[in-house]
């Protein structure tokens, strides 16, 4: 069987596999995304650093996450109580709203554009740390078939917090453990190197 059957074949197994999500309606999330601006922005662009910008993430993360949310798969004090009163067309909806709206994205810190580019670009083939950008892009856009997040214009403080949360396994979501495994070969400063880098992507 050749390399390209199979890889064919993969592809349509897991995309036979992965979760469906209804379109949601953009008129209708943002009719609804009042409560989610107070910590989001209203256009999905957070003025905490501590907290994820929505704007230009891919509507099925969006919704997976709320989903994870809502089951207690993901834990969050703030989060959790917001996720359990909504509907799955509520989901959909606010989805479809935050993924039209624009990122402003941020700026990579000049003294961690070295390290952070080269762990995001080319990971540690020694230590068997694979590049983030095998997954998330080159310019950090995700994957949406697959299920990968956008991560690019990301505050650098959210994904250091969610990579720490990961390494030490506070943070479970990510299918066959994969970023659990990528953040645990990490070390504290090429968290924050690599978590600045892709800040400034764009």
């Amino acid at each position: 069987m050749s390399a390209k059957l199979v890889a064919a074949l993969s592809l349509v197994a897991f995309l036979g596999s992965a979760p469906a999500f209804a379109a949601g309606s953009v008129e209708a999330g943002q009719a609804k995304s009042a409560t989610c601006g107070a910590c989001h922005g209203m256009d999905g662009n957070s003025l905490s650093p501590e907290w994820p910008n929505l704007a230009g993430q891919h509507a099925g993360y969006i919704e997976s996450q709320l989903r994870a949310f809502k089951a207690g798969e993901r834990k969050n004090d703030l989060m959790a109580p917001m996720a359990m009163i909504l509907s799955d067309e509520d989901m959909a909806d606010l989805a479809a709203f935050f993924s039209t709206q624009k990122a402003r994205g941020g700026e990579t810190e000049p003294s961690k554009l070295a390290l952070g580019q080269r762990i995001y670009r080319g990971g540690d083939v020694q230590r068997g740390l694979i590049a983030c950008a095998g997954c998330h892009g080159p310019n950090g856009r995700g994957n949406p078939l697959a299920g990968y997040a956008s991560v690019q214009g990301q505050h650098a403080v959210y994904l250091a917090n969610q990579l720490r949360a990961f390494k030490s396994g506070a943070r479970a979501t990510d299918p066959n453990q994969m970023m659990r495994n990528v953040a645990a070969l990490l070390t504290d400063e090429e968290i924050d190197a690599v978590a600045s880098y892709m800040q400034g992507l764009r």
